[in-house]
């Protein structure tokens, strides 16, 4: 984890752990009085399937009756081979995330330890789903907005886009086998096989898929019938954004194959959040037709020190409209934007905190001091319950290269979770299924 701070005053004679802590007080000092931006949201859907669901929830707490514990989020679950896969995730996920992290960490505790939290939280909701005995599966796009600080995790092909002071960000990856290179060697490693219908006469069509089971995905929640190297393990990213705010756009499938992210902000500028959702979603199916669930949530993030206007800018984008850090996302040329060559523009006083899509859960579970210190080290570091000595089974243990990580290192898992993790990293093998030449599941 980063977190590069700009505008710091070098003082040279007081500790640099004393002015982090200065800084994080005055940080939460500010959020006390009141200078919290304030979050406006709406989304629109139009149904084919009806397989998409929508979460919003402005006004969260981490411990409840506790104003300064608030938060807000938002997700988006985009169902396939059913909606059961959907409706969970979107029931139990933040619930489990947040079982996660201990309840009495400071505000910049809490940011900090959120990452691995949602790790084990999509983990854990994924390993629940399972004992149901559903085939069906799910995208996830969750974004949790505290302050002036998001974090969006995802697995799947939903999308977040952030549009904050005239420029582009992805804050979500692309889990698309046609889209990802490197997820198509995990899972081929880990005993699938990634490769395109075959047809009579052995000609290959449509989009790279998984088999057994013909999942377009490589990251997912559900699909047990496809096998778990089809992993919950999502990407996380978190930005701290500057005092202009931003607008949020979430939107599932349906709308990213027929609108680029410059064509989604533009045609909703200067709306509130309902009407722009509205109005992406008529753009999308305007374009494409109504060939799958579109669905879009809207999230403007205002600065208590400008007006709303300010969020729905007019100005052009300039040159370095994108930051595509995340090496997961490959855009195509189709999918990619339109940038004008401009140099007028400065860069927007953006702060990348966090960034990780690693499929390792022992590396995204393995958290650096302070954070490693913010979990109960004896409960396991996915489904929580309490462990017995003796009973926890080091996330390091049978690791080809530990380094100076032992057997006896925490975190720790039960039995239950180590058969997950194995599972995941094709070291036990899944249930079987269909083969390359019979029917496909929908991504």
């Amino acid at each position: 984890m980063s977190a590069s701070r700009s505008g710091r005053r070098r003082t040279g004679s007081v500790a640099l752990g004393d002015l982090l802590q200065r800084e994080a007080s005055a940080e939460r000092a500010a959020l006390g009085c009141g200078e919290r931006p304030s979050v406006a949201a709406g989304q629109a859907c139009r149904a084919k399937k009806g397989e998409d669901f929508a979460l919003l929830k402005p006004a969260c707490e981490r411990r409840p009756g506790a104003p300064s514990t608030s938060f807000s989020a938002f997700a988006l679950f985009d169902g396939h081979n059913g909606s059961a896969a959907a409706v969970y995730a979107k029931e139990h996920l933040l619930g489990n995330v947040l079982s996660c992290v201990p309840t009495d960490l400071a505000w910049d505790d809490w940011l900090a330890a959120l990452p691995r939290a949602l790790v084990a939280g999509f983990v854990k909701t994924d390993k629940d789903f399972q004992t149901k005995a559903h085939s069906s599966g799910t995208t996830v796009t969750l974004a949790i907005i505290d302050g002036s600080v998001v974090t969006v995790a995802s697995v799947g092909d939903s999308r977040c886009v952030l549009e904050a002071e005239g420029s582009i960000y992805y804050l979500s990856a692309d889990h698309r086998f046609d889209a990802n290179e490197e997820e198509v060697g995990r899972v081929t490693e880990c005993g699938g096989e990634v490769g395109r219908l075959n047809v009579v006469g052995g000609a290959e069509i449509g989009p790279l898929r998984c088999w057994p089971g013909g999942l377009c995905l490589s990251r997912s929640i559900g699909d047990q019938d496809v096998g778990e190297f089809i992993i919950p393990v999502p990407y996380v990213k978190q930005i701290k954004l500057s005092n202009a705010g931003g607008r949020l756009i979430i939107s599932s499938d349906g709308v990213w194959d027929a609108l680029t992210a410059e064509m989604a902000f533009k045609c909703a500028r200067g709306l509130p959040p309902e009407a722009a959702a509205e109005q992406i979603v008529k753009e999308a199916v305007e374009a494409k037709g109504l060939r799958d669930d579109t669905t879009c949530i809207v999230i403007d993030i205002i600065s208590p020190e400008k007006p709303k206007r300010t969020i729905q800018s007019q100005r052009t984008p300039g040159k370095g409209l994108v930051l595509l850090k995340n090496f997961f996302l490959r855009k195509t040329t189709s999918d990619s934007l339109s940038l004008p060559d401009k140099d007028n523009y400065p860069e927007p006083d953006l702060e990348e905190v966090f960034e990780d899509g690693c499929p390792s859960l022992s590396r995204r579970l393995n958290s650096e001091y302070p954070v490693r210190d913010m979990f109960k080290l004896f409960a396991c570091a996915i489904c929580q319950i309490d462990l017995e000595s003796g009973q926890g089974i080091s996330i390091h243990e049978g690791l080809s290269r530990p380094g100076k990580l032992r057997p006896w290192d925490g975190p720790f898992l039960c039995h239950s979770c180590q058969e997950k993790k194995e599972a995941m990293e094709g070291k036990r093998h899944s249930r079987d299924s269909s083969s390359r030449n019979s029917g496909s599941s929908e991504s």
